[in-house]
């Protein structure tokens, strides 16, 4: 669904910033500290989860100091959509899991089904071991934990960082709540 220009002004104009640019950023190094104290040394496969997750990738690697390599897996459950439907599995490395340390980086931890097979995909593919990050968890019951977590932020519809409404502002500056008139 493409929207509109004063649709795409009054979703913006509404939405309510939980997290600024600069607490992102603070938790990115948070979050680097404690994947170079746990990763150092594995020379991990890191996992970017498309498409949430390219944005926290591309800001957290340049943080992580050892050696490590890149790939990207393709699951997904929203489609554009507000509400998360079954997993569709775009593309899997599985060959290249095989016997690695498996770092998996995505956007949000929300109901956790999408990173819970995820997890459980790395391990049936035989990786050596699996540690999650995500940038944003919401506070709710979750199907699964990620390791290490960015912020943590009420249970909303989220947009910024790599999250996004309606395939929209993924590119924002800050974690920002849909308001409910735009659900």
């Amino acid at each position: 669904m493409k929207l509109a220009a004063t649709q795409y002004d009054s979703v913006e104009g509404r939405a309510e910033c939980l997290v600024t640019a600069k607490e992102i950023d603070a938790a990115l190094d948070r979050m680097a500290s404690v994947l170079t104290e746990r990763l150092a040394g594995k020379d991990p496969l890191v996992l970017c989860v498309m498409t949430g997750g390219v944005i926290v990738t591309g800001l957290l690697l340049p943080r992580l100091d050892f050696q490590l390599r890149l790939d990207y897996l393709h699951a997904s459950r929203y489609r554009g959509a507000t509400s998360g439907g079954e997993i569709v599995w775009r593309y899997r490395p599985s060959e290249a899991i095989r016997g690695e340390h498996i770092l998996v980086l995505d956007d949000v931890l929300d109901e956790g089904v999408t990173l819970g097979q995820v997890i459980r995909a790395c391990h049936e593919d035989g990786a050596a071991s699996v540690l999650s990050a995500v940038l944003v968890e919401k506070c709710r019951p979750h199907q699964c934990e990620a390791d290490v977590v960015g912020v943590q932020v009420p249970d909303r519809y989220l947009y910024g960082y790599g999250l996004d409404y309606q395939n929209y502002f993924r590119n924002a500056h800050g974690v920002f709540a849909v308001a409910d008139e735009d659900l």
